[in-house]
């Protein structure tokens, strides 16, 4: 863990407390009532005070001491440059399916950061593998009640786990979710299928195991996750690992589909989830939108597309108007995963006079795969798959595929370079609705 530093302001809302007060990008925020917090969480708590007095480091470098007043919970409007004040908890695991490690070398350095902090599971549904944690953080999740965490699992049973993460610490995964359930805290559980290795037996082992601790009006274990396995032509060892063919993501549906079945009728859930690839893999229908209950693991790639085709029909039936005033022709990139399923969207879009939207579901060259989601594809495969062919007025690009913030592709190229290879503008869409609020601006 790096040195604490101050908590620098990136942002201040407007007719904020912070704002009133004269809070400005740049200022930092040395400590909260004596206390330097280590992170957002802590910030957070301190906040919660009535009185703050504040040490302020402002853009001069200047001290500042403010005492502030507020309601408890009245928030000051702040927003800083990272969660963590005192840098990123890394991964001391060396998974052979992880995809930091399957990576090309020589992109920015952000793509190599190995995050394994249950401070970004907590805040942000990341996924931890608690093997890290030193005494003193586990009692911190036990007094701020930092629940629920997100934690790859992977395997239940010790020496399956240990030969997966490699790392022998790996093995205390169950004596670490009744640590959990002795505290009443939950966790959000992620299985990695890895064929020849965590399947068949093995994974329903780790299933049971887990649907165990779902029991209680808290359950420790509140839902699980079961995807495969994610390759690249980048991996260090091509031969530890074997991709998931068609025929292995239909046995593992009917695999996980049995133990479904068994857990609604003992617990009144499903409990445990197939990520929407394993049907896309195994060429099957995703099941209907009421499998998901309350959709416990959207962020996990669980019921996203369905969630996303039943909102997209309630909102093209909203924005979408019957006619544009002059003939619009759109290329809308998707990852060759969703092809099938995103076909009827299109059809939908198509249904407005003068508008013309075509689907390029594109697999991903750059990181050697058949089958890509959406958010995998890089500059080079639009460039690879694009050029040549006629694309219309323009790109509908999914915001995904691109750096938070930043206009970059996954394989550092920069979003005006690829326009320009292809000829065409790349416009960026974020969401349903940006996407649908595109495809409206032939209108006058």
């Amino acid at each position: 863990m790096t040195t604490l530093r101050p908590a620098q302001i990136t942002q201040v809302i407007p007719d904020s407390i912070g704002a009133e007060i004269g809070f400005e990008p740049g200022d930092a925020i040395v400590s909260i009532n004596g206390t330097k917090p280590r992170d957002l969480i802590d910030y957070q708590f301190l906040c919660a005070d009535e009185i703050l007095e504040l040490e302020v480091l402002d853009a001069n470098g200047q001290t500042h001491h403010l005492e502030i007043e507020k309601d408890y919970d009245d928030d000051l409007g702040l927003e800083f440059e990272t969660a963590l004040f005192d840098g990123l908890i890394q991964c001391n695991n060396r998974c052979p399916f992880c995809f930091i490690d399957q990576q090309p070398p020589g992109k920015r350095d952000t793509l190599y950061l190995k995050d394994d902090d249950y401070r970004l599971s907590f805040l942000y549904g990341s996924y931890l593998t608690l093997t890290n944690l030193t005494e003193r953080e586990w009692q911190r999740i036990e007094t701020l009640r930092l629940s629920p965490l997100y934690v790859s699992v992977h395997a239940t049973e010790p020496e399956i786990r240990a030969q997966l993460l490699k790392n022998p610490r790996a093995g205390l995964i169950l004596d670490q979710l009744r640590w959990f359930q002795e505290r009443r805290l939950q966790i959000h559980a992620q299985v990695v299928v890895c064929p020849g290795i965590n399947d068949g037996e093995h994974l329903e082992r780790t299933l049971l195991d887990l649907a165990q601790f779902h029991v209680g009006e808290i359950p420790t274990v509140a839902s699980i996750a079961v995807v495969p396995v994610g390759l690249t032509r980048f991996r260090p060892n091509l031969d530890e690992l074997a991709p998931v063919s068609t025929e292995k993501a239909q046995e593992v549906i009917a695999q996980v589909r049995s133990l479904q079945a068994k857990f609604r009728a003992h617990y009144g859930s499903t409990v445990a989830w197939l990520a929407d690839e394993w049907f896309l893999i195994a060429r099957q229908e995703l099941p209907p939108a009421e499998h998901y209950e309350d959709y416990p693991q959207i962020g996990n790639g669980v019921g996203s597309i369905r969630q996303f085709m039943s909102e997209f029909a309630a909102m093209a039936a909203e924005m979408l108007p019957d006619r544009l005033d002059s003939p619009c022709h759109y290329t809308w990139v998707v990852g060759n995963a969703v092809e099938h399923a995103f076909e009827p969207l299109v059809e939908r879009l198509n249904q407005v006079d003068n508008l013309t939207v075509t689907l390029a579901p594109l697999r991903s060259d750059y990181w050697g795969q058949e089958i890509t989601v959406t958010g995998l594809l890089t500059g080079q495969d639009l460039l690879t798959h694009l050029q040549g062919r006629d694309l219309g007025d323009g790109v509908l690009l999914p915001s995904l595929m691109l750096k938070q913030g930043d206009a970059v592709f996954l394989d550092d190229r920069r979003l005006e370079d690829v326009a320009q290879g292809l000829g065409v503008p790349l416009i960026r869409v974020t969401g349903i609705a940006g996407l649908l609020q595109q495809c409206c601006v032939g209108q006058s």
